[in-house]
């Protein structure tokens, strides 16, 4: 009886301990506005996890890249000093270069064909981040990019050519600009408003969702409809932050960045109009719609051989294959 009532009591004991236990902490950092689609996506994954572990995780989400640039929270990934991120398959291909294709002018048919290539070619492509201490949680968006400038209005390849056009630092952007014509100015985004106002470059390219929250239409005066990429954003954690939870845990975190996803996702296509319209609103200003898109397409078909003779065509055709 004297056993059992002390079992009872050193049970009661350890469970006061664990409910006790201070919560794992994990900071998340990305570049985004808190009121972009991706921003608020990282606020609902917080929440999530939050919710599903009982409050035995606390995710900390620092936007409008106060712990760095895209680069440095990769980089910080690697060293322990980031726990999670979103960051776009251009700067993750600076550290996993397969994942570069998805950033090729205009690879993907429509919305539904990247979803599909993302959840599959590209899940199995992330895989090769973990040697480098990083892991995909899922594939969430960015949105479709356009150009933006204070020249003139694009609506043929040569109305590319001259401009200073600020780009991320990945190879495959590059390029991309070379073969328009421009002239590409890599660039962190923390920098890129005033380097607009100052006239360092002459425009740049993004989603509405990032010209309407960064307030880029205030100092570009054309936005012309390009779409010649799809941008996405992975989610990345740690694999030292990883390690600190337990299987159970691991897998809360792996659905609630899944979960988020979708959410995040249907998000983005539902403000996507509303991002434009305020843009409109502003009437700083002019939205471009005569684009010769397969010019476009023409022009920029020599940056794939330049992804091919680094890694082949099959992961191209891989994403082509995709119904």
């Amino acid at each position: 009886m004297f056993r059992t009532l002390i079992s009872a009591v050193a049970g009661i004991l350890v469970s006061a301990s664990l409910c006790a236990a201070a919560p794992i902490t994990m900071k998340l950092g990305h570049i985004a506005e808190p009121e972009n689609p991706y921003g608020m996506g990282a606020d609902y994954f917080a929440k999530l996890v939050k919710e599903r572990s009982g409050g035995a995780i606390d995710i900390q989400v620092f936007p409008s890249s106060q712990l760095g640039n895209q680069r440095d929270l990769v980089e910080g990934l690697t060293f322990g000093t980031v726990d999670i991120t979103l960051t776009g398959t251009a700067v993750l291909g600076n550290f996993i270069p397969e994942v570069a294709v998805f950033d090729l002018p205009f690879i993907f048919r429509d919305i539904p064909h990247a979803y599909k290539a993302l959840d599959t070619v590209g899940m199995e492509l992330c895989k090769k981040g973990e040697k480098r201490g990083m892991i995909t949680l899922a594939i969430w968006e960015n949105g479709v990019r356009h150009m933006t400038n204070s020249k003139r209005p694009i609506r043929t390849p040569d109305d590319m050519k001259g401009l200073k056009i600020r780009v991320m630092e990945q190879p495959v952007y590059i390029e991309m600009m070379k073969a328009l014509g421009a002239s590409p100015t890599p660039m962190a985004m923390s920098e890129l408003y005033t380097a607009l106002q100052k006239g360092v470059v002459d425009g740049q390219e993004n989603p509405f969702s990032h010209i309407a929250t960064k307030r880029f239409d205030e100092v570009q005066k054309y936005i012309s409809l390009t779409g010649h990429t799809y941008a996405s954003e992975p989610i990345l954690i740690s694999t030292m932050a990883w390690a600190k939870l337990n299987k159970e845990q691991q897998e809360i975190v792996r659905k609630a960045a899944e979960d988020t996803r979708d959410w995040q996702r249907q998000l983005c296509r539902d403000s996507e109009g509303k991002f434009r319209k305020t843009i409109e609103d502003r009437g700083l200003a002019q939205i471009n719609e005569d684009v010769d898109k397969e010019a476009f397409v023409k022009a920029t078909a020599p940056v794939y051989k330049m992804y091919t003779d680094k890694f082949g065509d099959a992961n191209i055709k891989a994403i082509q294959a995709i119904k």
